[in-house]
């Protein structure tokens, strides 16, 4: 028995894809303020000051100081070392991977504030060179999924470069909080009177990460994001799991469209391709979105779609028997 799965979608939407793509744009934003207040409050951070770590506004002691003091012995530290270090870490882990191996790298595509930064660079890139990035050897059509036109305009790197290097210089600010005390960063940056250790943190964290958000975003979360790699191991590991399903038997339908699932990838990648070929996908949904756009009149229907136990391995069956055909 198929399964197929169309989940985070609001009931009553009107758009054509039933919101999934305002859904995950919330999400996005939620976790984004979530990972830039997490060190305000005292959520989760590391404070070399105070030589322990937070977490949830809690006090995260191992127990150096007391082993020091000769107040606790050997084993009481090893234990707490395993209760408070390595368990908080291999739990999250686990769960990352259950959810990679079930449904593949939602956490990228849904939570991650990197890749959140990389699809807002892009749609800006977009707008200044035609393409999502620099290293695209063509530039995308002129046409939305809905129909609207557009065109490209040198006139917004004077947005995209310090729209870079703006998130660049957060990027930098809020990991140094994740450091430090982050009342005594941010009163330092008020003030005009960072110290000379914060002033080299930020200033080669911005420098770094403006480079790396305008030439190699992209780059980063296909070949350099160990979190993003071992969720995509996890998830090639498991054929029911969830992927973009394509209903090959329909491709003429296609021919009406411009390919705008592959034109909107923010990963540059083919939707329609077999999973293999998919490796860094980040479940992010939009291939699927603008194929319900591009496809609302059709009374069939679009031709992507989330699929998941047996739709997934006929899907991945189908694609490999036509690349066959096709080779």
């Amino acid at each position: 028995m198929s399964e197929r799965i169309i989940p985070i979608i609001p009931a009553g939407s009107g758009a054509p894809d039933g919101g999934r793509q305002r859904t995950r744009l919330w999400a996005q934003i939620s976790f984004f303020v979530l990972f830039v207040l997490a060190p305000v409050f005292d959520l989760l951070r590391y404070d070399l000051v105070a030589g322990h770590a937070w977490f949830l506004g809690m006090e995260w002691r191992v127990g150096l100081a007391d082993y020091s003091a000769g107040l606790i012995g050997l084993g009481q530290l090893w234990t707490n070392i395993g209760l408070k270090i390595f368990l908080p870490i291999l739990g999250t882990g686990a769960v990352l991977i259950w959810v990679s191996w079930k449904w593949g790298r939602l956490y990228c595509g849904w939570l991650c504030p990197h890749f959140s930064v990389v699809e807002t660079i892009n749609q800006f890139m977009r707008r200044a060179t035609g393409k999502p990035s620099v290293w695209e050897k063509r530039a995308l059509p002129t046409r939305e999924p809905d129909g609207t036109t557009w065109r490209a305009d040198p006139r917004w790197w004077f947005i995209t470069a310090p729209l870079a290097v703006g998130f660049a210089f957060v990027w930098a600010v809020v990991l140094l909080t994740y450091l430090l005390p982050p009342f005594e960063v941010y009163s330092n940056l008020l003030a005009g009177t960072p110290t000379r250790n914060q002033f080299i943190f930020i200033t080669a964290g911005t420098v770094v990460l403006s480079a790396e958000f305008l030439f190699a975003r992209h780059l980063f979360c296909r070949f350099a994001c160990a979190v993003g790699l071992f969720q995509s191991l996890a998830w090639m590991g498991n054929r029911d799991a969830m992927v973009v399903g394509f209903e090959r038997k329909r491709g003429a339908d296609c021919n009406d469209c411009y390919s705008a699932c592959d034109h909107v990838c923010p990963m540059r990648l083919k939707p329609r391709n077999i999973k293999r070929q998919m490796f860094t996908c980040t479940q992010c949904a939009q291939c699927i979105s603008a194929c319900a756009t591009t496809q609302k009149d059709n009374p069939n229907g679009p031709l992507l779609s989330w699929v998941s136990g047996e739709a997934a391995r006929q899907n991945e069956a189908g694609l490999r028997a036509s690349t066959k055909v096709r080779s």
